[in-house]
C-alpha cells in the first residue's frame, strides 16, 4: 500500500474529526480524597530504661548474637606439627634404630626368623615408603611399609598375624612417640586462638594414624584442636587439597579463610599458597630441603618464634 499524500492525509483527520463530533462527551468524575477526623493518634509507650539501654545495643535480642556478628576473614587456622608446634628431644635416626631394634626382638620372640640386623631394613623400608609417598603424593602406611618387607623375606599375607604386625609397628614407633615435646608456646598460643572463636586444626604428614594420635595426646595439644588428622588416616598428603578438605568442611568455610602455618615450604606453604590461603611460614627449625625453592614458593608472612603469630592472625581477621 502506498503512503498518503499530504493532501490526502489532512483530509482524513479532517473526517476523523467530524465522526468523533456525534460521540457524547463523558460525565466528568471528581475522586475526593477524605481523610478520617477520627484517625487514632500515635500513642507514648513506656520502655524501662535498662530494656532502651539494651535495643540501642542490639535491636534484635531474640536472634542469637552471632548472627549478627559480620563473618570474620579468617575463620581457622590450620597447623603442622613437627618443627611447628612440637619438635623432637633426640635425632630421628637415633629413636628409628632403637625402634626397629626393639621390633626386631619382638618378631623374633614370635617365631619370625630374619637375617642378622634385620632392623636395619625396617628402617629402610620406613624411609623408602616416606619417599615414595613424598613423590606420589599418596601415604604409603607404615603396616604396608613393614607388610611388604616381610613379604620380600619369605612372609606373605597368608603365613602374616596382623596383630603381630599392628603389634610391630608400635613398638618400632614407641621411642618417637615418647620424645615429643611442644615447642615453646605451642598450648598457649592453641588455648588464646580456640577463647578468641577459631577454629584450630592440626594437619601433618605422617605414616602411622594411630601412633600420630598418640604423640598428639602424649604433646597435650588434643584439649585445642577441633580438626587433628595425618596423611596415614585419609592417605593424601600435603601439599595436596584434598588433605584439608575435611577441615573445610567440618567448618563450612572456604580455602581463602585459613591460614597454613609449617616449617616446610614444599608442603605447608605450597599447599596453602595452591588452595588460596593465608600461610605463615615457621623457622625455628630450618628445613635443608627449603633452601632448593626458596625463591618459588613466597609465604605470605615469616615468624621466628609462635608468640609472633597472634598479631598476624588479628590483623587478616
Amino acid at each position: 500500500m502506498e503512503a498518503l499524500s499530504l493532501e490526502e492525509l489532512d483530509e482524513f483527520m479532517k473526517r476523523a474529526k467530524a465522526r468523533a463530533a456525534n460521540f457524547p462527551a463523558a460525565p466528568a468524575t471528581a475522586i475526593i480524597l477524605e481523610l478520617d477526623a477520627a484517625e487514632t493518634k500515635e500513642e507514648e509507650v513506656w520502655v524501662e530504661p535498662e530494656r532502651l539501654a539494651g535495643l540501642l545495643t542490639n535491636f534484635y535480642p531474640e536472634l542469637p548474637s552471632d548472627s549478627l556478628r559480620p563473618r570474620r576473614l579468617v575463620q581457622g587456622i590450620v597447623f603442622d606439627f613437627d618443627n611447628t608446634l612440637a619438635r623432637l628431644k633426640q635425632p630421628l635416626a637415633e629413636l628409628m634404630e632403637s625402634g626397629a631394634r626393639q621390633a626386631e626382638r619382638y618378631m623374633r620372640s614370635t617365631g619370625m626368623e630374619f637375617p642378622e640386623d634385620f632392623w636395619r631394613n625396617i628402617v629402610e623400608a620406613r624411609i623408602f615408603a616416606e619417599t615414595k609417598s613424598d613423590d606420589e603424593q599418596e601415604e604409603h602406611i607404615a603396616d604396608d611399609a613393614l607388610s611388604f618387607l616381610l613379604q620380600f623375606f619369605g612372609y606373605p599375607t597368608s603365613r602374616m598375624d596382623l596383630d603381630v604386625l599392628h603389634r610391630a609397628v608400635d613398638i618400632f614407633y614407641a621411642p618417637e612417640m615418647t620424645a615429643w615435646e611442644p615447642m615453646s608456646g605451642a598450648r598457649e598460643l592453641l588455648r588464646d586462638l580456640k577463647s578468641d572463636g577459631y577454629k584450630v586444626a592440626v594437619i601433618a604428614n605422617y605414616g602411622c594414624d594411630r601412633v600420630f594420635q598418640r604423640v598428639v595426646d602424649y604433646t597435650g595439644l588434643r584439649p585445642f584442636l577441633d580438626v587433628c588428622l595425618c596423611s596415614a588416616a585419609v592417605e593424601w598428603r600435603k601439599p595436596s587439597r584434598d588433605i584439608y578438605d575435611s577441615a573445610l568442611k567440618a567448618w563450612d568455610a572456604e580455602p581463602y579463610e585459613l591460614v597454613c602455618v609449617g616449617d616446610s615450604l614444599k608442603h605447608d606453604i605450597a599447599g596453602g599458597l595452591e588452595m588460596g590461603s593465608l600461610t605463615v611460614h615457621c623457622r625455628m627449625i630450618p628445613l635443608a630441603e627449603d633452601q632448593r625453592i626458596v625463591d618459588v614458593v613466597t609465604p605470605d608472612a615469616v615468624i621466628d618464634n609462635l608468640n609472633q603469630l597472634p598479631a598476624l592472625i588479628q590483623a587478616w581477621a
